[in-house]
């Protein structure tokens, strides 16, 4: 449940034309944020997994082979 207040704020955001203008263009730029000349551009998206679990936190897991002689799906 929200306070009144933070009801108050959420629906002054929904009628302010800045916020709907910002939103829109977050909501283009997620969907090509790794598009560059009509391609995908692996180097950036691996920068922004790196980044990102830097900033979550992430420990990597020790690499451990996999040792199996008949592997299906």
């Amino acid at each position: 449940m929200l306070s009144p207040a933070a009801e108050k704020e959420f629906q002054e955001m929904a009628h302010s034309e800045s916020f709907r203008k910002d939103m829109e263009s977050v909501r283009l730029d997620r969907l090509y944020a790794f598009v560059k000349d009509g391609n995908v551009d692996i180097d950036a998206y691996l920068a922004f997994v790196t980044e990102f679990n830097e900033f979550i936190g992430h420990e990597p897991k020790p690499f451990r082979q996999i040792i199996d002689k008949d592997m299906r799906l």
